[in-house]
């Protein structure tokens, strides 16, 4: 049986990905960024206090075994499926196995630290509960805490963040919410990239920018 609670992280991989960085870095670059963005948030989610286990939903060879140096379980359900039918079939599985809890984070949030994840934990209360630190422009659902799986419907996109809490509201269902700068830091556009090197930090994602040269966003040229 699976007991505590689960931090689940959904991971594509492949090449291909992260197209709205385009403007910004080449395909094998963003391929380069959106591994070690991952292996930044598999890294501290080891080292963070209070769960159970870490479970990464990917039909990537290379992503997986990137995930089981990190101790994580690799769930294949649902993992091409994109990010909202990976998280709740990761839920499927390990709500049926007797998770406690389902905390969902993308693998593009490369600031996060194990304190974030353990301030996520401390703040969340009794089942039922749910709880969502939003991304930085307080549009997306970075991080999503519901105990027991499943409690709140979950629907991801660029707009999540409210309907989330909304959800949570209709249903009865106690909802917190925590802004915390690294889970809100998602590195999804060019100004995303500024906006991240603009914060010291020694993660792996900042030395493959360093690595490519990549020195921000350029003015457009005057006219």
């Amino acid at each position: 049986m699976t007991h505590g609670i689960w931090a689940v992280v959904p991971m594509k991989g492949g090449p291909g990905g992260k197209q709205r960085l385009a403007p910004a870095l080449t395909p094998d670059e963003r391929q380069r960024l959106a591994m070690a963005m991952f292996e930044d948030v598999l890294s501290a989610l080891h080292d963070a206090p209070g769960l159970a286990g870490i479970a990464v939903v990917t039909a990537d060879a290379s992503v997986a075994a990137l995930a089981a140096r990190y101790g994580a379980r690799i769930l294949g359900n649902d993992a091409t499926e994109g990010h909202t039918a990976a998280v709740l079939g990761a839920g499927r599985v390990l709500g049926g196995e007797g998770c406690a809890g389902l905390l969902a984070l993308p693998g593009d949030i490369p600031m996060v630290t194990p304190d974030e994840i353990a301030a996520v934990l401390a703040a969340h209360g009794a089942a039922p509960c749910f709880t969502i630190v939003p991304s930085h422009d307080e549009m997306g659902s970075n991080g999503v805490l519901a105990s027991p799986p499943g409690v709140v419907p979950l629907r991801y996109g660029d707009d999540s963040y409210r309907p989330h809490l909304e959800a949570a509201r209709r249903l009865g269902v106690p909802c917190r919410t925590l802004k915390l700068r690294g889970i809100g830091l998602d590195i999804d556009h060019p100004q995303d990239l500024d906006a991240f090197l603009a914060i010291p930090s020694g993660t792996r994602a900042r030395r493959v920018l360093e690595s490519i040269g990549y020195r921000g966003a350029q003015p457009a040229a005057a006219g």
